[in-house]
């Protein structure tokens, strides 16, 4: 899954990035309000996590604004403020959940992780399509009673094709939601992870196919589509 992290305090935003991505989530940080906005209303995000106090618009003000232009996604505000009222008006603002400053990072994990299962964009654990099943929990692939172990990047791929299958997916599309915008990886590696999971595919006996439709993208199908 793919969330937005805005924070201006670099320290806390590279750690509460790394924590966030070894517990298998793709991150997009930014370190001020209109980033946030911005990012928000161009992104493909599963949830985000603002600060209240940062520099160009307050936390609250791009939670406003998001909601105004039609952004869904849950959102948890993270605050130093310690009076009820400011927390009334993160929340009439429109986010879902706020953490006070300091949290511990478990805290954060878990209110996160109820945020996404009260969230309309909430889907099950485990995904199937024709004879696969993907279980988001344990990264496993599975055709029949043969299985593999996905790696992250792999994961998120067979994610986004299995949760859309018969979907064209771009290159493009896959770098932006699984690499962020900012990443300088060579767009090659949207292939070197194709090439893996169509063996993968094979060597779990299954009868889907990772298909490439020519000057558009990647499609996930059977056999006979």
């Amino acid at each position: 899954m793919k969330i937005l992290f805005a924070e201006d305090d670099k320290d806390v935003s590279r750690a509460v990035t790394v924590l966030l991505q070894r517990n298998n989530y793709t991150v997009d940080a930014v370190y001020n309000g209109k980033d946030a906005l911005d990012y928000l209303k161009g992104g493909d995000y599963d949830a985000a996590i603002l600060d209240i106090m940062m520099p160009g618009m307050d936390g609250r003000e791009v939670v406003r604004k998001a909601r105004q232009s039609g952004v869904k996604i849950p959102v948890m505000l993270l605050t130093a403020m310690g009076e009820v009222d400011d927390r009334i008006t993160g929340l009439d603002a429109g986010a879902d959940d706020y953490l006070p400053k300091p949290f511990a990072g478990g805290e954060l994990l878990a209110r996160l992780r109820a945020l996404l299962r009260r969230s309309e964009s909430f889907t099950p654990n485990v995904i199937n399509f024709q004879d696969l099943s993907l279980d988001c929990g344990s990264f496993r692939l599975q055709c029949a009673d043969q299985f593999v172990n996905l790696g992250n990047k792999g994961f998120q791929m067979m994610e986004m094709f299995m949760r859309s299958p018969g979907i064209i997916i771009s290159a493009e599309q896959f770098m932006e939601h699984i690499w962020g915008w900012e990443s300088e990886t060579e767009i090659n590696v949207v292939w070197v992870n194709i090439s893996m999971l169509r063996k993968q595919l094979q060597k779990i006996g299954s009868k889907v196919e990772i298909k490439v439709v020519r000057g558009a993208g990647y499609m996930l199908g059977g056999q006979d589509a």
